[in-house]
């Protein structure tokens, strides 16, 4: 025995303790300073959760900026005792649109025959634009003389105003429908042109040049190289030149009268009903971006991206 008098007991005491703190890592002091300095991982969104998320990001900014116009609409009403609310002008909507339909003379018919007669306006003002201005914008892009050529016709005509066209056309077609239909041609051919033509311009000349080795037709290039290249360009055109054929039709039928968004409009200020007048400023607004959107679900859907 040694001087310090430790037993066999007493040594198999000691090994089983030690053997105990090393199972246990809780016990270990090393242990658990190394579960301390493990960072919590945090937990992560379910996939609804991500989903009701994006759908509230993409609500509320127009719900909001929707409140704020009908708040500063209201203060404004309150300031102004001629200029209806947003009650008195839903109550009016929602009587106005309960018979839209209704046709009790040509110059009293309701607001749907209205809204229909000027899109039958501006359809065929702008497909003659479309018919003309697009092919025209491919040929000025397309050869160096002809752009050269209409450059200062366009330069020229292109910033006219579009009531001014209105006299030509009633001069030239001897009646108020055909003069509207023409203002809406002349004023939606312009964006067609320009962009379409700037579209072709565009296209890489490693295009062409293969067009050359490959000796292709006309046709080819158009159809195969320039078409693809050129449609979202061409589609812009097209976009810009609908909100101004809608834009221009309300002045245009507020002058030569008839059937029309824009005659309703001049007709009910005639008759001081400024509550229609707010309801007409909002269906054109509301048919206008219809009128975009579908455009723009057609670009996507002959998009060759």
């Amino acid at each position: 025995m040694s001087a310090i008098g430790i037993s066999k007991e007493d040594i198999k005491t000691i090994m089983n303790n030690e053997q105990t703190v090393a199972s246990n890592p809780v016990a270990s002091p090393k242990a658990a300073v190394k579960k301390a300095a493990r960072p919590a991982v945090a937990k992560r969104p379910s996939a609804r959760a991500l989903k009701l998320r994006a759908f509230f990001e993409w609500l509320l900014p127009p719900v909001f900026g929707v409140l704020a116009m009908i708040a500063v609409w209201t203060l404004i009403s309150y300031q102004s005792p001629n200029l209806p609310g947003p009650v008195s002008t839903w109550h009016s909507a929602v009587e106005l649109f309960s018979d839209p339909f209704y046709n009790n003379s040509p110059n009293d018919q309701g607001i749907g025959w209205n809204i229909l007669a000027s899109l039958e306006r501006v359809g065929l003002g702008f497909g003659l634009a479309a018919l003309i201005g697009i092919p025209l914008g491919f040929i000025i892009g397309r050869f160096q003389f002809m752009s050269r050529m209409a450059a200062p016709i366009i330069g020229i005509l292109r910033p006219v105003s579009p009531l001014a066209w209105l006299p030509i056309g009633l001069l030239v077609f001897k009646a108020a429908n055909p003069a509207a239909i023409w203002v809406i041609f002349i004023s939606a051919i312009w964006p067609m042109i320009i962009n379409t033509a700037v579209g072709v311009s565009k296209v890489p000349q490693d295009y062409m040049n293969v067009a050359k080795v490959l000796n292709l037709s006309e046709w080819k290039i158009v159809t195969k190289i320039l078409f693809p290249f050129v449609l979202p360009y061409m589609m812009t055109g097209v976009r810009l030149s609908i909100g101004v054929a809608w834009l221009v039709i309300v002045a245009a039928e507020m002058l030569t009268g008839g059937v029309g968004i824009g005659f309703w409009v001049w007709d009910e200020w005639n008759n001081l009903n400024v509550e229609h007048i707010i309801i007409a400023i909002f269906v054109v607004g509301i048919v206008g971006l219809l009128l975009e959107l579908a455009l723009t679900s057609l670009a996507r859907r002959f998009s060759y991206e």
